[in-house]
């Protein structure tokens, strides 16, 4: 009888610990990434999800040392949230939008492949100092405008030398007579058809993001950049995006990431089966490309601050089919 006493005291011992244990990992997330909550329910509620999404990480993980998979997934500043809560949130590539493909309306130029081109196996444009620094779009579905200026400040830098960080609360506040819907999404082709049209997009500083909608304040005298039009690349072709990317710059992309591994993506070149190559929820930026580990990768920018990814960055899987639909959107501004 002792004995069972005694095993039943530290069985509750255990758990006890157990629990104490989940709630001081639980308290350092939220101190980490500031996360505050309107009641205990709640609170209670979102540390269901963390551990939740902590365990599927835990799993792919698994995997990932077996080599059963190619990428590591991480915790992050997502790890209170709900998938769908994510991809609501964070999503905002609305290719229904598309003026220019779907109805021919502002439509771009088709890119002519160089003729006798030979390109690098391995290209980054950061190396170049052609990309600005990684941003953060909030909770604010305007990953559409971080892709429009990343391609544009790549375009701007080649032409003039100058790096300038462009504005995207310009795109989120004024575009939406060319078809954007500023925090509920939008694409890159009308917002380069919004800049000609417009004559300029203001720079960074002098019109600062707000992740949220607000009231058109475009100030001429504080353009950043401007395009003439844009071109598409051929759609789903990986080869000629290869050569845009290496003969032009970086170049906006849409992508489906509606998935748990892309969410919590850490490192690794990201290949995932589950992904579609037409229905594309993501707006992001191909800043170069090579080989890891034997597997050929696209050097992509995302926009959801350093604290995702590689340092707010991910090797997206290349030569796979169009994995993800990395090539099915992909277009850059003329300057």
């Amino acid at each position: 009888m002792k004995i069972l006493i005694l095993l039943a005291l530290v069985a509750a011992t255990q758990a006890v610990s157990f629990i104490d244990l989940v709630r001081e990992e639980w308290s350092i997330f939220k101190l980490h990434y500031s996360k505050k909550y309107d009641n205990n329910v709640e609170d209670g509620f979102r540390m269901k999800i963390y551990m939740d999404n902590k365990h599927k990480i835990y799993e792919h993980n698994k995997l990932y040392e077996q080599g059963l998979v190619s990428f590591k997934m991480e915790m992050n500043h997502f790890g209170d949230l709900l998938h769908h809560e994510f991809i609501r949130m964070m999503n905002g590539y609305r290719r229904d939008l598309n003026l220019s493909r779907v109805s021919g309306e502002n439509k771009g130029s088709f890119f002519m492949v160089p003729h006798n081109v030979t390109v690098p196996d391995v290209v980054d444009w950061r190396q170049s100092g052609a990309v600005t620094p990684v941003k953060n779009q909030g909770q604010c579905g305007s990953c559409w405008a971080f892709s429009t200026t990343g391609s544009l400040e790549g375009q701007h830098f080649r032409k003039t030398g100058k790096l300038v960080s462009l504005s995207e609360q310009n795109l989120v506040d004024c575009s939406k007579k060319f078809g954007n819907n500023g925090c509920a999404g939008g694409l890159m082709d009308n917002a380069f058809s919004y800049i000609k049209a417009n004559d300029g997009i203001d720079t960074e500083i002098s019109y600062p993001y707000e992740a949220k909608d607000d009231k058109c304040r475009y100030n001429p005298a504080a353009s950043g950049a401007t395009d003439t039009g844009f071109i598409d690349i051929p759609e789903a072709d990986e080869e000629k995006l290869k050569i845009a990317v290496a003969t032009v710059g970086p170049v906006s992309v849409a992508i489906d990431a509606s998935h748990e591994s892309f969410q919590f993506y850490s490192s690794g070149v990201y290949h995932e089966k589950r992904c579609s190559t037409v229905q594309l929820d993501h707006g992001v930026l191909v800043v170069g490309y090579g080989t890891e580990n034997g597997k050929d990768y696209w050097l992509v920018k995302n926009s959801w601050g350093l604290t995702w990814g590689e340092a707010g960055y991910i090797k997206m899987a290349r030569n796979m089919s169009n994995n993800c639909g990395i090539a099915s959107d992909a277009s850059y501004p003329l300057v």
